[in-house]
Parts: C-alpha cells; structure tokens; sequence
C-alpha cells in the first residue's frame, strides 16, 4: 500500500477511535512491565498494625503458629489434680466409701528406645492421698459410732504410654504398682473412755477396737491400678487431664476392685 492509500486510511477512521487504540497498546504494555514488581512487593508486605503496636511479617505469623502446636517432644511431665476414689474399710462391712483427696504424677518420657518411637513411652512416679468416712457395724452404735474417719497413703510407680495424639488432645494409658497404707482407727482411739460391764459383775472400762467397729487393722499392702486419662491442651506446655482408674488392694484376705478418678493440670517441660 503506498502512501496515498494509507493517508486516505487513516482519514477514514475517526480521531477517537485511533486514540483509544493507541492508549490501550501503551497501558498493556505499562501493566505487563509493572506486574512482577507489584507481586513481590505484595508477598513481601507486612501485615497491617494496629495503633501503637509492631507489624509482623508472614515469616513471623508462620513462626507463631508453628510455636503454638503441641509437638509432645518434652522430655519431663508433671500432673496434679484432684481425686475421687472409693474403697471397703472393713471384711465383713456390707457397704464401700467414698474417699476425696489428690494426686501428683511425674512422668520422664524415654524418647525413641525399645522399638516405641515418637516419644511415647514414659516412666511415671505417683502419690495418692484419698480421705473419706466409712459406715460400722450396727453394734458400734452403743458407742455413739455411726461413720468414722478413714483414709489412705498411696505411692506407687508403673509406665505411661502415649496412644492417639494431635495439636488438640492426647490419649494415654498407664499401670502403676505400690502400696498403700491405711489409716482406720483415728475415731477408736481418739474416742474416749467409758464404765460399763455385764449386770451383776464389776464394771469395767471400754473403749471401742477395730474388730468391734467392724473396720481393718492399720496395715499397708499392695495396691495397683489400670487406667488412662485424656489431655486436653490449653498450650504447648499446659493441658487439662481426666484419668479414670480401676485400682486393686489387699487390705483383706482377697484382692479388691475399685473406682478412682482424677482431674488437674498438666505441665509439660524440657524440650528433647
């Protein structure tokens, strides 16, 4: 085309027109040149502050929430809380007890040995206190005696085994062994002494005795418990636990079953 026809053309379309069409040719060029810049300067942005507070960057949002899940890769764990139990004061007594008290636990977990990875298998020492009062025999009642005090020392040690776990909650389970020594004549023998005796013979003076009472001797034996307990995580380092038990003594002449519940606080420490 020479350049007559192409001035006869461009005089045929309208001013407007030829200006829009160049203006766009520039501002795609324009916005093609800057679009690399504007996305790094956008992924590298810091978030936006609050009046009279720091900026953080996303590498340090990322450092945060990293922070902020429990990894359970501490290397000691400590628990208390308070505990309900219930127990049998006496062979032939027909009822059980009730017993409140508390318990603390401390747990060294091993990391990876004897093939358990992932820091699962821990060595727990425990301590038990538990308090409550027991019905007697009927006969304890001349005596005034309706429940009397008992209660029980319990220290025992055993193994923990972390099962399912996540950020949330964490499942365990446990087996202690150890003994317990209980306590049944704090009422007899504090109770004080009275004349009485058979008609007709001289009197004598009484006091109530464990047989009569219908409760055990204080002795300690061994005692044991099967359980698990669920923690519920507040932080990293900090978790709420619920552990019920199933406990066994021999405070008798046969081994017992009974119910024992805890709830308190973890704390997690030293990282491995």
């Amino acid at each position: 085309m020479n350049q007559t026809a192409f001035s006869k053309v461009l005089r045929g379309i309208p001013a407007a027109t030829l200006v829009l069409a160049v203006a766009s040719v520039f501002s795609a060029a324009a916005i093609q040149a800057q679009t690399p810049a504007n996305s790094s300067q956008s992924t590298q942005a810091p978030s936006t502050a609050a009046p009279g507070t720091k900026a953080v960057s996303g590498t340090g949002v990322a450092a945060l929430q990293q922070n902020a899940i429990t990894k359970y890769d501490n290397r000691y764990e400590i628990y208390g809380g308070l505990l309900y139990m219930n127990g049998q004061a006496g062979q032939n007594l027909a009822k059980r007890y009730d017993m409140g008290g508390g318990e603390v636990m401390g747990t060294y977990w091993l990391g990876s040995h004897f093939g358990i990875p992932d820091n699962r298998l821990g060595i727990a020492a425990d301590y038990r206190l538990g308090a409550g009062t027991t019905p007697v025999l009927p006969q304890a009642a001349q005596f005034g005696l309706n429940r009397i005090l008992v209660y029980q020392n319990i220290l025992s040690g055993g193994v923990q085994y972390r099962s399912i776990k996540n950020r949330y909650a964490a499942i365990d389970f446990h087996a202690l062994v150890g003994a317990s020594h209980g306590t049944f004549d704090t009422a007899i023998t504090g109770y004080p002494q009275t004349i009485g005796g058979i008609p007709g013979n001289p009197p004598v003076a009484q006091r109530p005795n464990t047989a009569f009472v219908g409760v055990y001797n204080n002795n300690t034996t061994p005692w044991g418990a099967v359980g698990g307990s669920i923690d519920f995580n507040y932080s990293p380092k900090v978790a709420i636990r619920l552990a019920p038990d199933l406990t066994f003594e021999h405070f008798g002449t046969e081994t017992r079953e009974f119910v024992s519940v805890t709830m308190g606080v973890v704390y997690r420490l030293g990282k491995r």
